[in-house]
């Protein structure tokens, strides 16, 4: 099972040529596809700050028609933040790894601080 960083979810939706053809085969492989509820809310802060172009109900939507699945950030998800290292500041990258951890998943992502905090990260380039 497979859990897309926000970056990740966001280029695989505009069909970035970041989303290389192995990155896109993972992808395809993964028996199921995760999208976190947390990385909505971190896209819709930055549609607020003006520093995302999207709409939000079409980064919902796109889930979806994706043929991904929304995940919920549960209690334990929350909880399991407080016992990560503090490799990372940003409160919706650390939600991920926890997420990942709890699952289990593998967080895919492109983010070479947020790769360090488990095997469980997988790190693309």
């Amino acid at each position: 099972m497979l859990l897309l960083d926000t970056h990740i979810y966001l280029w695989y939706l505009v069909d970035s040529p970041r989303i290389t053809s192995a990155i896109a085969e993972q992808i395809t492989k993964a028996g199921v596809v995760f999208v976190s509820a947390a990385s909505i809310w971190e896209a819709a802060i930055k549609i607020g700050l003006g520093r995302l172009e999207a709409q939000i109900s079409d980064l919902v939507q796109g889930i979806e028609t994706s043929g991904f699945v929304e995940l919920p950030v549960g209690a334990e998800d929350a909880g399991r933040v407080a016992s990560l290292p503090p490799i990372h500041q940003d409160p919706f990258d650390r939600v991920l790894v926890a997420q990942a951890l709890v699952g289990p998943f593998r967080l895919l992502t492109a983010d070479s601080t947020v790769a360090r905090y488990s095997d469980v990260v997988h790190l693309i380039t």
